[in-house]
């Protein structure tokens, strides 16, 4: 009876769980989105501001937009820009890749986060 008890309460607290990467709304995130829009272009063939232009950021290898200085630890990073990859980083840019320039200090609600993503990944 008690195991039962324990993956009775385990399934239902992964119902109530919101993946970290789960589908967004792209057009909250457009909205979200504003706050970044300060130091980040998103429109194709916009140029770079104190950020990246983060049109086609969504399967970009990450410190290789060409024409904007990265940090060395963003050039060394090595990583592609996943979904999940932005998700985690957008949590908290400073742990995921440390000595990165950005200093925006993260976004903790994971529905806002999930919304800017969405919203990144219309920007092809």
């Amino acid at each position: 009876m008690r195991g039962f008890v324990i993956a009775a309460a385990a399934t239902l607290a992964l119902g109530f769980a919101a993946p970290a990467n789960a589908a967004g709304d792209a057009a909250n995130g457009k909205t979200v989105f504003s706050r970044c829009s300060i130091c980040h272009n998103a429109a194709k063939g916009a140029g770079n501001k104190i950020g990246p232009n983060l049109f086609g950021v969504v399967g970009r290898k990450a410190g290789t937009l060409a024409g904007f200085n990265y940090s060395a630890a963003m050039k060394g990073f090595g990583k592609t820009w996943t979904p999940q990859l932005l998700d985690t980083y957008l949590t908290h840019p400073g742990m995921t890749v440390p000595g990165t320039k950005m200093s925006f200090a993260g976004l903790s609600n994971v529905s806002q986060r999930a919304d800017v993503v969405a919203y990144l990944q219309t920007l092809k």
